[in-house]
């Protein structure tokens, strides 16, 4: 199966000045595609849409300040786009045409495994250019915070909000067998608010796996910013200040809540020893239902929605997969299924 480690990039100043030019040119040349086919130009594929990348280049010399296969990316994204596009078309569903991405979202730089070079915890990205005395920016030599894993296929390369750099490694790991597996365990998790799982094995023991805690502060001072924010002049010093303070603290509250989920999944697929695992989450009235008996409602917010279920769902099952464990799914939200 395929599996992405990301690892944080240590990157100068100047390299970091690279990475945004050849972002910035990617990202012009895939809104300048989807600006063209917006005003009714046929997309012809990725082969003929890349015939035109010497005329581009020709018009924006700053092109050939990019690595090559950065701007093949973008004909291979923007033809996959419009394929899905196509495909949403013929089955009758909403089309959602491909968008024009604005600055502040990152265009990810993917390279294949064979054009960089990883040198212990140093990894090569290539630069535009024939030579190295001419080109514009050298190659980048940033610095890994781990070992990358090996045998990787490709490398995307992104950024956060904070200004971080990431290289992400795609890379293939064996499969554990049915045989290799641990037979006759199963042990069964219901998905809850407060408590994020409580569990039970076929031998009576209990598991509770707790929640995100510190949401209530974290609630508290997300309201404080934001009533100080609204007494504020729109779009003055304070106001943006304000705004920037209310989207770090947004985003530590997020790094935490995906922190307490990762351990959990990771503590329910690799920690137990039992080789099936079912879960089944809680419907919407049974929530609302045990808020009210806790007598909470006034004083707590749901830790748990279905977006922190649904994210929790999806980390459970591909841990699972990797550690050759069988997950079976109960949805009780399905009342089909229901006797």
């Amino acid at each position: 199966m395929l599996l992405c480690k990301k690892i944080r990039l240590v990157v100068s100043p100047a390299e970091a000045d690279a990475l945004e030019f050849m972002q910035g040119k990617c990202r012009g040349l895939y809104n300048w595609w989807v600006l063209r086919l917006r005003h009714g130009e046929r997309w012809l594929g990725f082969y003929q849409a890349k015939k035109t990348l010497q005329d581009s280049k020709a018009y924006d010399p700053d092109l050939r300040e990019v690595y090559g296969k950065l701007l093949a990316e973008v004909y291979f994204r923007l033809d996959a786009a419009m394929q899905a596009f196509f495909r949403r078309v013929k089955a009758g569903e909403s089309p959602g045409f491909p968008r024009v991405r604005p600055r502040h979202r990152f265009f990810t730089l993917c390279y294949p495994a064979m054009y960089i070079k990883v040198v212990g915890k140093s990894v090569l990205l290539p630069t535009g250019g024939k030579s190295e005395r001419r080109k514009r920016f050298p190659t980048i030599r940033a610095h890994l915070m781990e070992m990358p894993p090996t045998g990787y296929k490709e490398v995307a390369i992104s950024r956060d909000a904070r200004g971080h750099y990431f290289a992400s490694f795609v890379y293939e790991a064996p499969v554990a067998t049915r045989e290799q597996r641990e037979t006759g365990n199963l042990v069964a998790f219901d998905l809850g608010i407060k408590t994020l799982a409580v569990g039970i094995n076929e031998h009576g023991r209990v598991y509770h796996i707790g929640g995100f805690k510190g949401h209530q502060w974290y609630n508290k001072q997300l309201d404080k910013i934001r009533s100080k924010r609204d007494r504020c002049q729109k779009r003055s010093h304070r106001y943006r200040y304000l705004s920037q303070v209310y989207q770090r603290v947004s985003e530590q509250k997020r790094n935490k809540r995906h922190d307490c989920l990762h351990k959990a999944s990771h503590l329910i697929a690799h920690r137990l020893v039992e080789s099936t695992v079912v879960i089944g989450d809680l419907s919407q009235r049974q929530m609302v239902t045990k808020e009210h008996e806790a007598h909470h409602k006034a004083k707590h917010r749901a830790v748990y929605n279905d977006w922190g279920l649904y994210t929790f769902v999806q980390m459970l099952t591909y841990k699972c997969a990797l550690a050759g464990k069988d997950l079976i799914l109960l949805d009780e939200r399905d009342t089909s299924k229901t006797c």
